[in-house]
């Protein structure tokens, strides 16, 4: 009985430590960037190892020259002196005081890899300091936020695809009672299960390409919301509802006719070799 309890408590010490991360890429997509860091409290030194990562290998991008600069309400409380060097691509050591709840911004700037120099790539975390950071940070309430699955799809918040998404978020969605009550219902039910499919795109090359041929249909469909002009609660609900129609269409009604049919031939080709 000893020897089953001990096995059973075995998992609780070997639970990570750092009980948040985020992995978000530079801005041109070369590198994926992971932030961890444990409970964050005001006044003493908190440790935020970063990894580099390949994002074509899914492995640690090693020899990795960047910098780090943390912001708070626009104003740099930090910046290393000059560039910095990690041969291993894991940043164990750095450690940081934030002197009192907020939101603080981690901006890290990579310059070189493998020892070669590239045009400056940047990456920005938001961390929140606290008693706010037990609450959710949802990254559409602010202006300018990304979709995880697009960005993971697509390579970067810069890519076209998830520029499109944010202008039809800002633009049109928001512009409306409507569209923010619909925003507000979609993102509790969108954010619950897309970091799990970012990471997973990020850690399996061939499933970050089936959502880019999946979410072709959706980014053209709505492309045609750039064509009309939305001035009132009503429009903004009549197209709203056909573009859902319109996808649940695409997705499955599409599929679903095209079960039908092979089910339909491949019963005539049975009866076919029957006579």
């Amino acid at each position: 009985m000893k020897f089953l309890l001990v096995l059973l408590l075995i998992p609780l010490f070997t639970i990570p430590a750092f009980a948040e991360s985020q992995t978000l890429s530079t801005d041109k997509g070369t590198l994926d960037v992971k932030l961890s860091y444990e409970d964050i409290k005001p006044g003493e030194l908190t440790r935020l190892p970063i990894e580099f990562i390949n994002p074509m290998l899914q492995k640690t991008q090693v020899h990795v020259d960047y910098r780090i600069m943390i912001t708070e309400s626009g104003e740099t409380i930090f910046q290393t002196p000059s560039l910095i060097h990690t041969s291993e691509g894991i940043i164990n050591g750095f450690k940081f005081e934030f002197p009192q709840d907020g939101t603080y911004n981690m901006k890290i700037g990579v310059e070189g890899i493998l020892f070669t120099p590239i045009t400056e790539e940047t990456v920005s975390f938001d961390i929140v300091v606290g008693e706010v950071s037990v609450q959710p940070i949802n990254p559409y309430e602010e202006e300018g936020g990304g979709c995880l699955i697009a960005t993971a799809t697509y390579g970067s918040e810069m890519a076209p695809q998830v520029q499109q998404l944010r202008e039809l978020r800002d633009n049109t969605m928001l512009q409306t009672n409507s569209g923010i009550v619909f925003m507000s219902g979609f993102n509790q039910f969108y954010y619950s299960f897309s970091p799990i499919v970012a990471d997973f795109e990020r850690e399996q090359p061939i499933f970050k390409e089936i959502m880019k041929v999946s979410l072709t249909p959706m980014l053209s469909s709505l492309s045609l919301l750039n064509y009309v002009n939305i001035d009132s609660e009503q429009e903004m609900l009549g197209y709203g509802i056909s573009l859902i129609i319109l996808n649940l269409g695409m997705y499955i009604g599409l599929p679903a006719f095209g079960i039908v049919k092979f089910i339909q031939l491949r019963r005539k080709l049975v009866q076919m070799w029957k006579f």
